[in-house]
């Protein structure tokens, strides 16, 4: 069955909708700027109300691989997504510093062409992100995801009435879900819950 990632957590009741839902990775913006973003003050009073067994992914775009290094050593994270214009040579900088043995990198990529797909199969991150990119909560041209080849996070436009059929298409290895299951621009329990049920449901 595929996964579920709740992105973009950010608020104590956040928290508290994961911790009864039950994602396979919860989500944080550590990249500046953006409006979910947070600090890592407050990552740390957000992963101590979070139950520990499930897995933080840390949200980066073009940051120090020293500075993510050092939320996974850690262990405020497990897993860092790289979001912005990382380099292969920066994917091994971060593995060099990184002594947590369970880490894993997410590199994600803005898919607007089939040689956009052609460099995500050759990325060497654990995972790759396939995504419009855009921020408008638009999917992009799933046709274009055919034949895959490896395990992928899809994102982009994601919501309750569109994961089934996302998963019954492609069988992605996991669904990364924010503005989706949000109201007014916060979370909300309900549509994370339908979200959830739909991609059992598939």
């Amino acid at each position: 069955m595929s996964k579920v990632k709740i992105c973009g957590l950010r608020r104590p009741e956040d928290i508290d909708y994961v911790n009864r839902l039950r994602p396979d990775y919860a989500g944080f913006i550590l990249a500046e700027g953006r409006r979910r973003t947070v600090t890592v003050d407050q990552l740390q009073e957000l992963r101590d109300r979070m139950d520990d067994s499930i897995p933080a992914v840390g949200v980066f775009v073009d940051q120090p691989m020293e500075f993510i290094a050092g939320l996974l050593n850690r262990g405020l994270i497990q897993l860092a997504q790289l979001h912005g214009h990382e380099t292969e040579e920066q994917i091994a900088e971060l593995r060099q510093l990184t002594t947590a043995q369970d880490s894993k990198i997410i590199r994600a990529f803005k898919v607007r062409s089939a040689e956009d797909l052609d460099h995500a199969r050759r990325c060497t991150a654990d995972y790759v992100l396939l995504d419009n990119g855009t921020g408008t909560g638009e999917t992009f041209d799933w046709s274009l995801m055919e034949n895959m080849g490896r395990h992928y996070f899809l994102a982009g436009g994601l919501d309750p009435d569109n994961v089934g059929e996302a998963v019954e298409r492609f069988h992605p290895y996991a669904l990364d879900v924010s503005s989706g299951v949000e109201t007014d621009g916060v979370k909300d329990f309900e549509k994370c819950r339908k979200f959830m049920e739909a991609v059992k449901r598939s």
